[in-house]
């Protein structure tokens, strides 16, 4: 019992405490100490006793024509504490410090289909401007992206904004408006935009992945269009390739600037025609945690790149 009261003891002590004592100690005064700090001298003379209490020991010896005197224990105090901030306020300024330079490893978090049409001239961009830093790079979807961020698996992430996500903050780099994504050959390819109302009773091939699925499905439901699912996947280059195959029409975001598919099929991309919702592409950080200057530097160089439309997003609309 008597280890488990020191141990909650030892628990109770503050640098706000070894604070005032050490301002007290060098006016050897509370009164010097409270005009100093500017608070409250019964904050200090509370603090110190609060102080004794914890460590067990007496620090002063109140004088009450001379002031404050230390005693042996508080002599010590004195030395050990001022060695303590001092060391606390070294690391305080080597934590700054190391936050301020662009250089060492960003762990960033990427929305899985946004990857081949942003990372690459992004982190050739930032290779270009801060040599010293690399790019670090977690593959996810939109759940997974937030979780990251939260638990500091990474420190930021090129996403959508799906909707708020609490604890998460997202800066827009761009709007992204869906395409409709049809067989090259098909008649409705070679309309300058489609009509969603068109696509009643087509096949559709989905892009199956967590929030990108209930997107699509909703704006054909806003639409009120009926399709049938014929294929579903989470790959980009599948449903591109089962589309040119001709298996159904499929709504994408991320237009490649080749119309081929990996097995040489031919697809075509169609603006949809009316008021569909286009998404967010953002650049995400902890709501909670200021962005280091590796992070500003990454948001900055994508912002950027986008603007001057070296990653366009007239070519490449995210999703």
């Amino acid at each position: 019992m008597a280890r488990s009261e020191e141990e909650s003891r030892r628990k109770e002590l503050t640098l706000t405490q070894l604070k005032y004592f050490l301002t007290a100690a060098a006016h050897k005064s509370m009164t010097g100490a409270a005009a100093e700090l500017y608070i409250a001298q019964s904050a200090i003379s509370t603090a110190v006793a609060q102080l004794e209490r914890t460590l067990g020991v007496t620090l002063f010896i109140r004088q009450p024509s001379k002031g404050l005197a230390l005693t042996s224990s508080g002599e010590q105090l004195l030395r050990d504490g001022r060695s303590l901030l001092a060391q606390l306020e070294e690391l305080t300024e080597s934590i700054r410090a190391h936050d301020q330079q662009v250089e060492g490893v960003l762990r960033l978090a990427c929305f899985v289909t946004l990857g081949p049409f942003i990372l690459p001239q992004l982190i050739s961009e930032i290779g270009r401007k801060h040599p010293n830093l690399h790019i670090e790079v977690f593959e996810s979807d939109f759940e997974e992206t937030a979780q990251m961020l939260l638990d500091g698996t990474v420190e930021a992430a090129l996403t959508y904004d799906f909707g708020a996500f609490n604890g998460v903050s997202f800066i827009e780099l761009y709007r992204s408006a869906p395409h409709v994504i049809l067989p090259a050959g098909t008649p409705l390819a070679q309309q300058e935009q489609i009509s969603l109302s068109s696509l009643q009773d087509w096949d559709m091939v989905l892009l199956d992945i967590p929030h990108s699925r209930e997107y699509f499905l909703d704006m054909l439901k806003a639409a009120q269009v009926d399709v049938t699912i014929r294929y579903s996947s989470r790959s980009y280059e599948t449903v591109r390739s089962l589309v040119a195959r001709g298996h159904g029409f499929s709504i994408l975001n991320n237009i490649s600037k080749s119309d081929t598919t990996y097995d040489g099929g031919r697809l075509k991309a169609v603006p949809i025609a009316g008021d569909v919702p286009a998404l967010n592409v953002c650049f995400a950080h902890p709501a909670e945690v200021q962005p280091s200057a590796r992070s500003r530097a990454v948001s900055s160089t994508a912002a950027a790149l986008l603007q001057a439309e070296r990653i366009s997003p007239a070519s490449h609309h995210g999703q």
